[in-house]
């Protein structure tokens, strides 16, 4: 939970700093080379835990309630990264002063009266297309929570004929190894895909490009029911980085263009609650969901977030926004 609660609370000034920093007729691109970067630390985060263990001799099993030990050290390189890249950006980049930002935006700079009760004002002020993304974000992340929680046992189960809560098996290990590789896959399909996601945006809409990616992504998920051999899985990760590079990037362009140029950092620090809050509703009842209506076959959780995912999809349609090319 703290963990991530402190990348939430580091990822956001970045998404804040391209809306800043950028001009409207740039922020896809901008949004989308951010997304780029995200994937391209995601490939190496992703196989670490494989390359430690297969090339390196790290333990990747361990006894029950333990944490292998190719996973703990992926975490501390993880966390080593993290720490020098965010001192890098705060250290190297700079931000407009507020008069620089009034002459870049041609728009005033209004006084807000400091606290909790500005941040709550602007909560119930939110822009229409905010609170329309948030059900998007809310689809789209409830999948994405459950397809990073339930992958591992989904496949353990469904491909390898794992038994269901059997997590100390090594035919476990090389199945949850085997997703760690898929997840690099997918992180790598979207860091290519961030590339040309403004072109299909300027040749479409932020909203067709968005709404394209999110089907791909959940007929990825949906896919994986019906895959047998564990080396197809790659073809499910392919729709799933296309939907991944799409929500790093297309929601917080759409957003940007939006709410006002002095409330970036404001609005998109409470855009993150549409990302926390399905995350949180999939943390408390995602598990006993599984338990209790799959009768512990985490198959059905994957099947359930593709469905989510085309939702998502559905209503982006929906949201309405006066700019161009939203």
């Amino acid at each position: 939970m703290i963990m991530d609660a402190s990348i939430n609370v580091a990822m956001e000034p970045f998404r804040a700093l391209v809306g800043d920093k950028l001009p409207e007729s740039q922020r896809s691109y901008g949004f989308s080379t951010q997304t780029f970067l995200i994937g391209a630390g995601a490939i190496t985060g992703s196989w670490l835990p494989y390359i430690l263990s297969e090339y390196t001799g790290v333990s990747k099993v361990a006894a029950e309630g333990q944490i292998p030990d190719n996973v703990i050290y992926s975490f501390y390189v993880g966390a080593a990264v993290l720490i020098a890249t965010i001192m890098w950006t705060v250290v190297t980049t700079t931000e407009y002063a507020p008069e620089e930002m009034e002459k870049f935006h041609n728009t005033p700079v209004e006084e807000d009266k400091p606290g909790l009760m500005a941040i709550f004002k602007d909560f119930a002020n939110m822009p229409l297309t905010m609170k329309q993304l948030g059900i998007v974000q809310f689809f789209s992340w409830f999948a994405l929570f459950s397809m990073w929680v339930f992958t591992t046992p989904a496949v353990a189960q469904h491909i390898y004929k794992v038994m269901p809560g059997d997590t100390t098996s090594a035919q476990f290990a090389d199945a949850a190894n085997w997703v760690a590789f898929l997840f690099g896959i997918y992180n790598g399909i979207s860091a290519v895909y961030a590339l040309v996601l403004p072109w299909i945006a300027d040749k479409t809409s932020r909203k067709i490009a968005h709404a394209f990616s999110l089907v791909c992504g959940g007929v990825g998920l949906l896919s994986i029911y019906f895959i047998t051999n564990p080396d197809h899985l790659i073809y499910s990760m392919i729709g799933i980085g296309l939907a991944w590079g799409s929500i790093l990037s297309m929601p917080y362009a759409i957003l940007s263009s939006s709410i006002p140029a002095r409330k970036m950092g404001v609005y998109m620090g409470i855009f993150n609650f549409f990302i926390t809050m399905p995350q949180i509703v999939n943390g408390f009842f995602g598990g006993m969901i599984v338990k209790r209506f799959y009768n512990g076959e985490a198959i059905y959780a994957i099947v359930l977030a593709g469905i989510f995912m085309i939702l998502g999809a559905i209503s982006v349609l929906y949201i309405q926004n006066n700019k161009e090319k939203a």
